[in-house]
C-alpha cells in the first residue's frame, strides 16, 4: 500500500506525549519510521484558543508508518484516552517475532487475552500498551486468506454489540471501493455476553484499506470515543460532503475540525487531502478551530 494513496488513517489521542508515543513505536516495530510532524501555532493570534495556550509552538501531530501502514499521533489533553474498542491487528511470520513484539508492546502495559494457542489461531494475544493503544498479535496462516500485516478492528460493546455486522453492512455501502471478506459468527450464546449469530470475526476492505468487526458483548466499560478515530483523506469538497452526509446520518454526530460521530458511535475526521498545505495559510489554525464539517474554501 503506498502511503501516501491511505485513504483511511487511525488516529491516536496522546495526553502530551505524542512524540514519545510515535518514537516508542518506531523503535519497537522493526518496519517502522516517522515520517512528519506538526506544531500548535505560537499564539492565540495565530489562532490557539485559550484552552490551548499551553500547547504553544508544541507538537501537534506525528505521522508515522508501521510495515507500511500510515497512523497519526496526536498531541493533545487529558479528555480522551484509547481503549480495545479500536484496536490493530499485527500479523507476523513466526513465533518468535511475536514474542520478541509482545515483549516491547507489553512493557508497562497489559495483557487482555495471553499468547496462546486458539481455535482461530495456532499463536495470538491481545495486549494494551503503556499509552493505552491496544494490539492484537497473531501467526500469518499461510493457507488462509492473506491481509495486510496492519489492520484496524472495530469491537462493538456495550448498548453496541450485536451491531458488528450491521455497522459493516453500513460502511460498505457508504465507502464506493469496497468488498467483504470473511464472516465467522457466534453458534450459540457465549459467556461473556455475545447472542447467538453475533460476529465473532469479520474483515472488509474499504478504499483499499482492511478493517475487522467483531461484536465484544456487553460486559465490557469502555465503547468507542475520540481516543482513536479515522480520518478520511478527501480529494474535494464534493467528497467531504458526501462523506459528512453520509456518516453523520442517521443519528450521527457533528463535532469540529471535521471530526463526527456516526450512529455506531464510530469517531471520524473528514478531511482534505490538501489539509497539510491548507494549515500553511493565513489563520488556518484558526479558521479550522472555528469549522464543524471543513469548507476548503474558507481557507
Amino acid at each position: 500500500m503506498e502511503n501516501n494513496m491511505q485513504k483511511i488513517t487511525p488516529n491516536l489521542w496522546f495526553y502530551g506525549n505524542a512524540k514519545e508515543a510515535a518514537d516508542f513505536y518506531t523503535s519497537v516495530f522493526s518496519d517502522a519510521k516517522i515520517v512528519a510532524t506538526s506544531h500548535y501555532p505560537k499564539s492565540k493570534e495565530e489562532g490557539l484558543a485559550d484552552f490551548q495556550l499551553n500547547m504553544a509552538s508544541k507538537v501537534l501531530t506525528v505521522d508515522f508508518d508501521v510495515m507500511d501502514f500510515r497512523f497519526v499521533a496526536i498531541n493533545a489533553g487529558p479528555e480522551f484516552t484509547p481503549n480495545p474498542s479500536i484496536s490493530f491487528f499485527i500479523t507476523l511470520d513466526s513465533k518468535e517475532e511475536i514474542d520478541e513484539l509482545w515483549g516491547k508492546l507489553g512493557d508497562g502495559g497489559k495483557e487482555l487475552m495471553p499468547l496462546s494457542k486458539y481455535p482461530f489461531s495456532e499463536y495470538y494475544g491481545w495486549l494494551q500498551d503503556k499509552y493505552n493503544v491496544s494490539w492484537q498479535l497473531i501467526l500469518n496462516n499461510p493457507e488462509g486468506d492473506q491481509r495486510p500485516k496492519v489492520m484496524p478492528s472495530f469491537l462493538f460493546t456495550q448498548d453496541k454489540s450485536g451491531k458488528a455486522k450491521e455497522a459493516r453492512d453500513f460502511y460498505l455501502s457508504v465507502f464506493k471501493d469496497s468488498k467483504e471478506g470473511i464472516t465467522a459468527l457466534f453458534e450459540e450464546d457465549a459467556q461473556v455476553g455475545q447472542k447467538k449469530g453475533d460476529v465473532m470475526f469479520s474483515d472488509f476492505m474499504l478504499e483499499n484499506v482492511w478493517l475487522a468487526a467483531m461484536d465484544g458483548g456487553n460486559p465490557h466499560e469502555f465503547t468507542f470515543n475520540e481516543g482513536v478515530s479515522l480520518s478520511i483523506s478527501c480529494k474535494d469538497q464534493d467528497e467531504i460532503d458526501y462523506y459528512w452526509e453520509k456518516l453523520t446520518a442517521d443519528g450521527g454526530e457533528e463535532s469540529v475540525c471535521g471530526w463526527l460521530k456516526d450512529k455506531y458511535g464510530v469517531i471520524w475526521q473528514v478531511v482534505p487531502a490538501n489539509m497539510e498545505e491548507l494549515m500553511k495559510r493565513s489563520n488556518a489554525f484558526k479558521i479550522m478551530m472555528q469549522q464543524k464539517k471543513i469548507i476548503i474554501a474558507e481557507y
